[in-house]
């Protein structure tokens, strides 16, 4: 083969791998949207998990009201009945279901597995709803379509399985699925969160 074809042909090759790598990262470089200190969301949630040899299930809604070192979240059944509300500052967080008094302590996630019966995560929500947490090794992680699945350093396993827009250039994550082998006196624990679009 002449030289000068030999090159021609070697430099076709480059190119070719050049364009196929640019490619390769175009498509797994999709990093979810920037975190928000202060945001509004609602949706809904579903919890499966066993307890005393018993399985138990339950589905509902939520609210979610985040400012900076400020969260509020209402649980609701499905027809839209308050069942608790949740209060969450630096110092502590405040639980308090209908027609019971008030419960505080300084550890929401155990605050809400000591009254609700199961935890309620709040502390990696403030993270998850937006498509973050810290891994296992203490590092933040940011998730995106390519990249969707983390354990957190308490144990949660994570996967966002479903984005608001999974084209965007910085999508938002629209369903969530948690899972933890044990918690206590609960096991095998699943929370499936969906996340409706944002308001603002």
């Amino acid at each position: 083969m002449p030289i000068s074809r030999r090159l021609t042909l070697l430099a076709f090759a480059a190119t070719l791998a050049t364009l196929a790598g640019c490619a390769t990262t175009s498509t797994n470089v999709s990093p979810v949207a920037a975190y928000r200190d202060t945001i509004d969301l609602n949706g809904r949630l579903s919890v499966n998990y066993q307890k005393d040899g018993k399985v138990e299930s339950l589905t509902g809604n939520f609210d979610w009201n985040q400012r900076p070192g400020h969260v509020d979240v209402e649980l609701a059944s499905p027809l839209g009945q308050t069942l608790a509300t949740i209060a969450v500052t630096p110092q502590a967080a405040t639980l308090t279901q209908a027609g019971r008094a008030p419960v505080t302590a300084s550890d929401i996630d155990a605050l809400t597995q000591r009254t609700l019966g199961w935890p309620l995560p709040v502390s990696g929500l403030r993270d998850w709803l937006q498509g973050y947490a810290v891994d296992a090794r203490g590092q933040r992680f940011a998730a995106s379509p390519a990249n969707n699945s983390v354990t957190t350093g308490d144990g949660w396993r994570l996967r966002f399985v479903e984005w608001q827009d999974a084209n965007a250039a910085q999508p938002r994550p629209r369903v969530i699925h948690a899972e933890r082998a044990a918690a206590g006196d609960i096991q095998d624990l699943a929370i499936r969160i969906v996340v409706n679009p944002a308001a603002n």
